[in-house]
């Protein structure tokens, strides 16, 4: 089973050491192929005052201290086809942002790296489009076709994070799960799933609600799972209101565990 887990932004180096630090357990669990996640650059806050991180120069030297440090795997965010080349040379999975999951230049210049490409599924997405962002993946590494089999291969993951209607919430249609995975592994994005847009400036949103949604993906078959967690997310600077506590994500980690078995 996947398992990308960290800070949704690098608040400070002690706060991401001391993070990854905490994750430790995960990353010696033979069940578990874990990643360590932090964002350099929050690029699409709402409000032009929200903290964003620490920039690329600093957040590429943080995620080799991690690297150092625990000997993790790493997986960050990248917005603009220039800051690709340099992320690439540190962490092992580029991220794709959901806003910009239709961005030939970014898909194309991801694709030109050794790192494995994950691409957020858009909230505008219907689940069977995202093919089409998969193959602009693979095309570039040289394949013809969008399947499973070829995508775990060339190193290309799709991630669901819900689908918005407008009226401030994201829905998880479990359905999603098996029409995306006819293209490439699935990784559920149980923490920015449970995201409320728009709450007077900022996102909100109800993280009592990512155990059952985890669950819920757990059952229906997913190849891993995306938390964003923190020691308080009541006081995290982006994103704490879906974030969970890293003891939660311990106790349901087992539950999830123990569901794929009866499912498998």
């Amino acid at each position: 089973m996947i398992l990308i887990a960290g800070p949704c932004v690098m608040e400070s180096r002690e706060n991401v050491m001391k993070i990854a630090e905490s994750l430790r357990k995960y990353a010696d669990d033979d069940r578990i192929d874990f990643y360590f996640k932090a964002s350099f650059d929050k690029a699409n806050r709402t409000s032009l005052e929200s903290f964003r991180g620490p920039g690329l120069e600093e957040g590429m030297r943080i995620f080799e201290e991690v690297k150092s440090a625990f000997g993790y795997k790493t997986l960050t965010d990248v917005h603009e086809t220039w800051q690709v080349p340099k992320v690439a040379e540190t962490v092992d999975v580029l991220q794709i942002p959901a806003f910009l999951c239709r961005q030939t230049d970014l898909l194309v210049a991801a694709a030109k790296t050794d790192c494995i490409v994950n691409i957020k599924k858009g909230q505008f997405m219907v689940p069977a489009d995202m093919q089409y962002s998969v193959l602009k993946v693979l095309k570039t590494r040289g394949y013809e076709s969008a399947d499973y089999e070829t995508s775990e291969k060339a190193g290309v993951w799709l991630t669901e994070r819900g689908s918005t209607f407008g009226y401030g919430n994201l829905v998880v249609d479990m359905r999603a799960f098996p029409i995306m995975r006819r293209f490439a592994p699935v990784i559920f994005d149980a923490t920015h799933s449970v995201q409320m847009p728009g709450q007077g400036g900022k996102t909100g949103g109800d993280s009592s609600f990512v155990p059952y949604l985890a669950r819920a993906a757990a059952a229906a078959g997913v190849d891993g799972f995306f938390f964003e967690t923190h020691f308080d997310p009541s006081i995290a600077l982006s994103d704490g209101p879906n974030m969970i506590r890293l003891e939660t994500l311990e106790s349901l980690l087992e539950q999830i565990v123990k569901i794929r078995e009866i499912v498998e």
